[in-house]
């Protein structure tokens, strides 16, 4: 080409000028921070997350893969601000730029904190911290389940307190991990054992302080669950007194920390030693309040006599009339006291937890076998909704009416929707969509019911 003459022009297709702008974009933006409001979110069955990230002026497109998604303790929602770290790339397919988030939390609150506010809202909506659900703790409970680390602070308070206000009591222990990866998991497994082996009157689960992410594992959904679901009555002690977690609110009774649970499970026996010998003292204080009436009687009617030779002799057959009637009524009373400690004796012992136990025991295998036949039941219409939803989706999909063998014209490369053939002009290309595969053609002919030829 002679010098100083025009450039040649250098023509590029769509395809090779986005993937230019694909390569340039992500090597300056390969690592941006982006703040945005959230809105137009689409979650697919593929588990990815889609929405516009939008301030006053500007919006743009934004995708969570499953995979960085499932590391988020909290749920996305339209209209909550987001900080997100990530790559903006182009989408070759629209043409369209993005941005492929690998880290965000939310706005103005940690994560952490919006998760657990999140959780919390969920399970009450389902009744789980109803109060109407929460039940009593044992009176005199023989066996404590106790959930906890088994070389902190607490499990040591919890063993003293229990030795020291009731030491005939048994302490079965479940050792867990109580913060870090799986410990919730752990826990959750440990109260569900707990269960399955049964002989625990009560259940302590719990640890001690910490910060909102140590004590974490008490606030996932797993562990609150599992107490949710305990045939065991649980008492949560989790932290210190000002620390609430969702295990306190799930459980039947919180105890502000694992000493103080100690203290609810068990009544001191120094107390119930004191409750018996206030009761001994008050038969023993009946029977001598009577014999000094009886005596006062006696002394009455001696003082009363006029004529010493027959009052005297009255005398001494109304003592031996009083004597008698003294000795039998006081066989009777020690009769009725003895029937009213025995009565006592009786109602303590099938009030025993040992009792109760037992009886509920005997209904295990019923409510079991009643449960499982409404699992079954419940996952049979379950299933049949999934398939009947599945077949009318797939009734309604584009996919379906395609596969029938008609198709779906485009202009090309607008990709506009054709729906007459007037709409077009010879020369002008199309794209057809079939049930498999697509097409670029070129309009050839334009008209009704056009021939081959």
């Amino acid at each position: 080409m002679p010098y100083g003459g025009p450039l040649p022009r250098a023509i590029l297709t769509v395809s090779a000028l986005t993937a230019l702008l694909r390569t340039h974009i992500e090597s300056v933006f390969s690592d941006v921070w982006v703040e945005g409001e959230v809105s137009n979110l689409r979650v697919p069955s593929s588990g990815h997350a889609y929405f516009t990230l939008k301030d006053q002026a500007s919006q743009i497109r934004a995708v969570l893969f499953r995979s960085v998604g499932q590391a988020l303790r909290f749920a996305l929602k339209d209209g909550m601000r987001l900080v997100c770290r990530g790559r903006v790339t182009v989408y070759e397919p629209r043409g369209d730029y993005q941005v492929v988030v690998e880290y965000a939390e939310p706005k103005g609150i940690g994560a952490l904190q919006l998760a657990f506010e999140q959780l919390k809202e969920r399970l009450a909506a389902e009744g789980l911290f109803d109060p109407a659900r929460k039940r009593a703790l044992p009176n005199f409970p023989r066996r404590i389940g106790v959930v906890t680390s088994p070389t902190g602070a607490a499990i040591r308070d919890i063993i003293q307190v229990l030795h020291k206000r009731f030491p005939a009591v048994d302490i079965l222990i479940n050792p867990v991990t109580v913060q870090g990866t799986g410990a919730a998991a752990e826990i959750a497994q440990a109260i569900a054992e707990l269960n399955e082996l049964g002989g625990s009157d009560v259940l302590i689960v719990g640890r001690g302080g910490g910060s909102l992410e140590d004590l974490w594992p008490f606030n996932e959904e797993i562990v609150a669950r599992a107490i949710a679901a305990s045939r065991i009555p649980v008492v949560s002690a989790v932290g210190h007194e000002i620390d609430f977690t969702i295990a306190d609110f799930v459980a039947d009774v919180r105890a502000p920390t694992p000493s103080a649970a100690a203290e609810l499970v068990v009544r001191d026996r120094k107390e119930i030693r004191i409750q018996v010998q206030g009761l001994r003292e008050r038969a023993a204080h009946a029977v001598r309040t009577g014999l000094r009436d009886r005596r006062r009687r006696v002394d009455a009617e001696r003082r009363s006599l006029v004529d010493p030779a027959a009052l005297v002799e009255r005398a001494m057959q109304r003592r031996d009339d009083l004597e008698i009637r003294l000795r039998l009524a006081l066989v009777a009373r020690v009769r009725d006291v003895r029937a009213a400690v025995e009565a006592l004796r009786h109602d303590v012992l099938l009030r025993s937890p040992l009792h109760r136990i037992r009886q509920k025991l005997a209904l295990v295998p019923h409510v079991r076998m009643r449960l499982e036949q409404r699992i079954q039941v419940a996952l049979a219409l379950w299933r049949r909704s999934i398939q009947d939803a599945a077949e009318m989706l797939h009734s309604l999909s584009p996919l379906a009416i395609l596969g029938r063998g008609y198709s779906i014209t485009r202009r090309w490369p607008d990709l506009t929707l054709l729906r007459a053939a007037s709409e077009v002009a010879p020369g002008e290309a199309v794209h057809v969509r079939l049930a498999s595969g697509e097409l670029v053609c070129e309009v050839r002919r334009v008209g009704e019911n056009l021939q081959p030829g």
